[in-house]
C-alpha cells in the first residue's frame, strides 16, 4: 500500500474528502485507505458510506482496522487516542 493511496480524515467538511476518494477512484487506483483519529472516525465512516452509496456503487470494504494510539501532550502527559483505518477497494 503506497502513501498516496491514503487519505487522512481530520476536521474538513466531508465532501472535501469524498472527492478526495472519487477523484484517487477515477483515476485508474483500485484501493483506497480511509485513516481517522478521534472525532473524525465518525466522519470517516460517513466518507465511505457517501462514496459507496452515492458515487462509487461497484466499491465495496475491503476491510476496517481499529486501534488505540497514544499521543504524549505538551506536558509529557500521555493520552489513548482511537484509530481508525478503513480499506476501500473497487
Amino acid at each position: 500500500m503506497s502513501e498516496e493511496n491514503v487519505v487522512y480524515i481530520g476536521n474538513k467538511p466531508v465532501m472535501n474528502y469524498v472527492l478526495a476518494v472519487v477523484t484517487q477512484m477515477n483515476g485508474g487506483t483500485t484501493d483506497v485507505v480511509l485513516k481517522a483519529r478521534g472525532r473524525a472516525i465518525s466522519r470517516a465512516v460517513d466518507v465511505a458510506e457517501i462514496v459507496r452509496n452515492r458515487f462509487i456503487p461497484d466499491i465495496h470494504i475491503e476491510s476496517i482496522d481499529i486501534s488505540t494510539e497514544e499521543i504524549v501532550g505538551n506536558e509529557g502527559t500521555a493520552t489513548n487516542v482511537s484509530a481508525i483505518e478503513i480499506q476501500l477497494q473497487k
